[in-house]
């Protein structure tokens, strides 16, 4: 009998799930999909039963799918990871277009198809879209030298910036200081450039402030967090850190460790004219990696302090210019 009612209470349980109608569950799993903090969190809800798969992979559903959903790792990428990324991509997902475009234009090498999807997001406005395809405009990268274009890098930066990317913003402020691609307006590159430090700090503060210890804010200023990496350039950096692909002889990773990009033929990317011992696919890449170690790596200690009028308002030194001898920039 006790049995029997166990069975009984199962079936009085599932049929309260099945009764439930399908509009309700996917509001529910677009509210689970935007806000997930891994891709598994998600898929995992999907594996439990066929109608839930069903229903969780519905365009509805795919298309609010947020980034942290969508961050699949390096080490874990498979055929499956691929097809669930197209399927985000088709429902209109413009941080999918992002990732995969990514994905494909550097690591799987289809730079045609990926400058495609992450064209297809910054149609729509997409921040990081922009910022990625001016970095690629600048460098020429998929192509040749010839293939560089100035104008078109500086505009869509500039886009990048309005919607509030503070690498573009910063990029476009080291544009305007040097004349690259835009008419040289020094004045307005350093406005532009301590407004990208600006909003850096702020956003620093705001995580800052956020970050908890059960119930208290944390009072202690030297546990304010660093700026976190965006999880397609995780993505980059596990792909060629792993060994799972080897970049061809005489290309070079981007310096800046919360980058990722590689070089897409040789002599891409700027170096510094000082040590020559790092590479850069921008100058806001330049200026974040000379800020957060390069200074202390690059020039003597005391040569750096006999020369403190040579330190920019940005913070970036006047030491760090780049090679033209062996950058292509």
């Amino acid at each position: 009998m006790t049995h029997l009612n166990k069975k009984q209470r199962l079936e009085k349980n599932h049929n309260h799930f099945d009764n439930l109608h399908d509009d309700l569950i996917i509001s529910i799993l677009r509210k689970l999909a935007s806000s997930a903090s891994s891709p598994s969190d998600f898929l995992t809800v999907l594996s439990t039963c066929k109608r839930l798969n069903r229903l969780g992979l519905q365009p509805l559903v795919l298309s609010k799918a947020g980034t942290q959903t969508l961050a699949v790792t390096a080490e874990k990428w498979s055929d499956s990871s691929h097809k669930f990324l197209k399927l985000c991509v088709n429902a209109g997902n413009i941080d999918a277009s992002y990732a995969l475009g990514m994905i494909r234009f550097y690591c799987l090498q289809n730079p045609v198809s990926g400058a495609s999807l992450m064209a297809k997001a910054a149609i729509k406005s997409h921040a990081p879209a922009l910022y990625s395809l001016s970095v690629i405009q600048f460098n020429g990268s998929g192509g040749s030298k010839t293939d560089k274009n100035l104008r078109a890098g500086v505009t869509l930066c500039a886009r990048s910036a309005y919607l509030g990317h503070v690498d573009a913003l910063r990029e476009l402020g080291h544009c305007l200081q040097d004349g690259y691609g835009v008419p040289r307006d020094v004045s307005e590159g350093r406005r532009l450039l301590i407004q990208a430090n600006a909003r850096e700090l702020a956003c620093s503060l705001r995580s800052y402030l956020s970050l908890k210890c059960g119930d208290e804010i944390l009072t202690d200023l030297s546990v304010v967090p660093v700026q976190e990496i965006h999880p397609v350039n995780r993505f980059l950096k596990e792909w060629f850190s792993s060994g799972r692909v080897d970049l061809a002889e005489g290309l070079r990773m981007c310096s800046h460790g919360g980058c990722g990009r590689p070089e897409t033929r040789a002599h891409e990317f700027r170096r510094c004219s000082v040590c020559g011992k790092v590479n850069y696919c921008s100058r806001g890449c330049q200026a974040l990696d000379w800020r957060a170690k390069h200074k202390i790596e690059c020039t003597p200690l005391d040569l750096w302090i006999a020369v403190p009028a040579e330190i920019g308002v940005d913070g970036e030194a006047v030491a760090v210019e780049i090679d033209d001898n062996h950058g292509e920039r």
